[in-house]
């Protein structure tokens, strides 16, 4: 269940006076209080399955596993594919490391700001 207090725009997000780290990471990267939970719970248990994931967030597979998509896809979590034993692979999940995800929480907001920098400029040049 997502978290009341979770800020997930940012005109919200700049009329806080100190919002939380996971706030902002659902603003910058337009992802949901989940999938942040998923992200940190990675940064814990690094190397984890879907089914493994899922047991510790308690939540089903299917929501995890598309949870980890949305993370691949916005940069934040890498996969590799482990061959089992037995035959077959499973896949294991490892967020990127934290200074990374802040690099690029740091680049989003610093080129949003020259747009809105840009914007200001303009305005009444027409």
């Amino acid at each position: 269940m997502a978290d009341p207090e979770v800020v997930d725009d940012l005109e919200e997000l700049m009329l806080v006076d100190e919002p939380a780290f996971r706030d902002v990471m659902v603003c910058v990267f337009g992802i949901h209080d989940h999938e942040v939970r998923v992200y940190l719970t990675l940064l814990e248990e690094p190397g984890s399955t879907v089914e493994e994931l899922a047991a510790v967030l308690e939540r089903d597979r299917s929501n995890v596993n598309r949870s980890l998509s949305t993370l691949r896809e916005k940069g934040l979590v890498e996969r590799d594919r482990r061959l089992l034993d037995g035959g077959g692979y499973v896949y294991q999940y490892m967020a990127v490391p934290l200074s990374r995800a802040k690099s690029m929480m740091h680049e989003a907001v610093d080129a949003w700001a020259e747009q809105v920098h840009e914007r200001i400029d303009e305005f009444g040049d027409q």
